[in-house]
């Protein structure tokens, strides 16, 4: 009984935790007053940096979305579940990428993708 519960427990934070929360809305879109086409221009002025557009990402945010419902508030670990408080005393960034991407132990690969992945490994890396 003791170990139905344990696995219930463990199982239902496994899939709380791999939801993550991260929600995306979709910005609305306005009736063009060009004769009623639409289109789709972006809203923000062309970056500084030779018209490419960078966002920038918050990865303490993202970390705190994504990473403290498995690894505890303080990221300090909780059960089976590592400690990030320290992980780039042990862990390169390109370690803690290739985790992120492709998972390790009880973590499902891809919960953090992209830019932001990229942003997560370098803030964790730096956590020493």
């Amino acid at each position: 009984m003791k170990k139905q519960l344990m696995a219930m427990l463990f199982g239902a934070t496994l899939i709380l935790g791999a939801c993550g929360g991260g929600e995306t809305t979709e910005p609305e879109e306005a009736p063009a007053e060009n004769g009623g086409e639409e289109t789709t221009e972006p809203e923000e002025a062309p970056a500084e940096n030779g018209g490419e557009e960078t966002a920038e990402v918050d990865a303490e945010q993202v970390v705190q979305q994504n990473c403290i419902s498995c690894h505890g508030e303080n990221l300090e670990g909780a059960g089976n579940f590592p400690a990030l408080d320290d992980v780039g005393s042990r862990l390169s960034q390109e370690e803690i990428l290739s985790v992120i991407e492709n998972g390790q132990g009880a973590m499902p690969p891809n919960i953090i993708e992209g830019d932001e992945a990229t942003a997560v490994a370098e803030y964790l890396a730096n956590m020493k």
